[in-house]
């Protein structure tokens, strides 16, 4: 009896244990994260939930071979193209694209070279504000008195003969009839980068662009190619000159497409319920072959416990795991962590050399004078390396991002071209930064003191902490050092900064696609998205110092050539103090033991999954 009771109990426990261990869901894959999606239209997207969303459903021109950020393979194309082929010529300014036969759209469409000419130039056409068309119009609009356009609206402003997009309208909206042949001429000029032979479709770029192909590669949701016809007739804008004025930077609910897909991706859209859940149905007709799994899931769990929960139990097959709570799921059963990823992301402390005092002031008296600090203070190198000194780099990224960083020595982060070791970084030494201090204004700084105010977006703890730990060492270096760290909600924030008020703030920049450009134009160039906010002086500093190293490692597509130019750049920004770099992420990635096939790409990583690749 007890050998028949002690049998009974094996068996129960071996059941146990295969239900443990066995597969939940075996046919679908389910993501839980925290991001809403704003829209499902190409076009549209530029962040990371929606990026994820339009990946699964359409594809690009190109995709990433495997973990490699230099690497690629054919996707939509059938080639990558190469000067070593013939397929890059006229000095890297024309590039050939065979794009892929047979290749059906969700509703059975077929893959046309016109579909791809279309959906670029719908990208620049739309230009929503805050998108992502301002990368493509670099590389395919001509230059305007030598400099890179942004937006499609420059040239028609240009054309037209006004100083601003808008003067071209009336109070209505509608266009002044004047102006009707710039608008088309300006459509005309996109347009005539574009010729299609046969199979190919072939573009002319009208200057050399290095990253141009990253731009088109797979995780670059804006530059997904979508089939022109079935757009049209939902609405969105007809491929013609003489209208496309009235398709520019719409509403997001007015964008025919924002909430429909027809791509030529391995999932199709199942259903979509706003700020909750988004599934994706596999696509059969898949011109690479069908997914693994037939279902893939994500879904919005705000709270990080019922993530956990969800994983532990098997109801969830990856979650989104911030820093602080790792430890709770490292050594759970059933779970792999995998962690140590470097992202494409820097940290970064801004000097503003010119503070904006109307209004709204956070200099105080705007004086040397020990209540507050004159608007030029971050003019002075002294004040900005003496800062430089002052931050607790080890300290903060083992205490807030729990050992999961790296203390950049640049914009570039580690794993671009462009990268150097050999500049140095800065280090915590408070013996330093009390030797520029005292430096600064001979001394009469160090000897009256000052008041300024930093401020931080409110919920944003990484940042908080960041200017505390400034605030803590500026008072322990010299107790007359009196800095306040304020709070401000997202927008105000925003306001603050777009209008040069605040003296130090700190914002991150992730890559929009895999080139150091895209690190050195926002933080270094005069014209960049920060420089315009860092004052006249940093202005006419980086004009005669950064932007022509900026400008020239965009003229050369020799990879030696960039990353001399860009070891050069950033000694240059490390000997000058332009900014307090803080830290460059990792991350991390935290799966069900039953998941396969997920592996590591800094693009992947920060454009979420890649359904296709898995299974389970």
């Amino acid at each position: 009896m007890k050998k028949i009771m002690l049998f009974m109990l094996v068996i129960l426990a071996l059941s146990v244990f295969v239900l443990a261990n066995s597969v939940a869901n075996p046919d679908t894959m389910i993501e839980e994260t925290t991001g809403t999606i704003p829209s499902l239209d190409p076009a549209w997207c530029y962040d990371t939930a929606s990026v994820e969303s339009v990946s699964q459903m359409y594809d690009n021109l190109i995709q990433y071979d495997g973990t490699s950020l230099t690497n690629y393979l054919p996707m939509l194309s059938t080639n990558v193209p190469s000067v070593a082929d013939g397929t890059i010529k006229d000095n890297a300014k024309t590039y050939v694209f065979h794009i892929r036969k047979g290749v059906k759209f969700h509703n059975g469409d077929i893959l046309t070279p016109q579909d791809v000419k279309y959906s670029l130039e719908r990208l620049l056409v739309l230009d929503r504000s805050g998108g992502a068309a301002w990368m493509i119009a670099e590389a395919l609009m001509p230059t305007i008195d030598g400099n890179y356009v942004d937006s499609i609206t420059q040239w028609a402003a240009k054309y037209a003969g006004v100083k601003k997009w808008k003067d071209m309208f009336n109070k209505d909206g509608s266009l002044k009839t004047e102006y009707k042949d710039a608008m088309i001429k300006t459509l005309n000029l996109l347009n005539s980068v574009f010729e299609i032979k046969g199979n190919d479709l072939i573009i002319h770029l009208p200057h050399p662009y290095p990253p141009f192909l990253s731009m088109l590669a797979h995780y670059a949701g804006w530059t997904s190619v979508e089939d022109q016809r079935w757009a049209v007739k939902n609405g969105a804008w007809p491929g013609t000159a003489d209208t496309w004025w009235k398709y520019n930077n719409p509403t997001r609910e007015k964008d025919p497409l924002y909430s429909i897909e027809n791509g030529s991706g391995p999932f199709m859209l199942n259903r979509w319920e706003r700020g909750r859940e988004i599934v994706f149905e596999r696509f059969n007709d898949y011109w690479a072959g069908p997914a693994k799994i037939k279902y893939a899931i994500i879904k919005r769990v705000s709270e990080f416990t019922t993530r956990k929960l969800d994983l532990q139990r098997g109801n969830a097959d990856i979650i989104y795991v911030p820093e602080q709570y790792m430890l709770q799921v490292e050594k759970m059963s059933g779970v792999q962590v995998l962690k140590g990823f470097p992202t494409l992301e820097v940290v970064s402390g801004f000097f503003n050399f010119n503070v904006n005092a109307k209004g709204k002031s956070f200099i105080g008296s705007g004086k040397l004078d020990g209540n507050g600090v004159p608007s030029d203070f971050f003019s002075n190198i002294n004040v900005r390396k003496a800062f430089e000194y002052l931050f607790p780099y080890e300290k903060y990224i083992n205490q807030v991002w729990n050992g999961e960083g790296m203390i950049p020595n640049s914009c570039i982060p580690e794993g671009l071209l462009g990268y150097s070791k050999e500049v140095p970084s800065y280090d915590f030494n408070l013996n330093k930064a009390k030797e520029y201090f005292k430096k600064a204004y001979g001394g009469e700084l160090w000897n009256k003191g000052f008041k300024v105010t930093i401020v931080y977006n409110t919920g944003n703890e990484q940042r908080r902490t960041a200017c505390e730990m400034i605030k803590y060492y500026a008072a322990k270096v010299n107790p007359k050092f009196k800095i306040s760290v304020v709070g401000e909600l997202w927008a105000s924030y925003l306001d603050d900064v777009f209008a040069g008020r605040l003296p130090f703030f700190v914002m991150g920049w992730t890559a929009d696609y895999p080139d150091a450009y895209d690190f050195a134009q926002p933080f270094l160039s005069s014209f960049g998205t920060y420089g315009n906010f860092l004052g006249d002086n940093f202005r006419k500093f980086a004009t005669k110092e950064l932007n022509p190293l900026i400008v020239a490692s965009m003229k050369t597509s020799v990879p030696e050539e960039r990353a001399k130019i860009y070891k050069e750049l950033t000694q240059k920004a490390h000997d000058y103090a332009v900014e307090l770099y803080i830290v460059q992420p990792m991350d991390h990635h935290v799966q069900r033991t039953w998941v396969k096939g997920w592996y590591y790409n800094p693009m992947s990583l920060m454009a979420g999954l890649d359904f296709y690749k898995l299974s389970k």
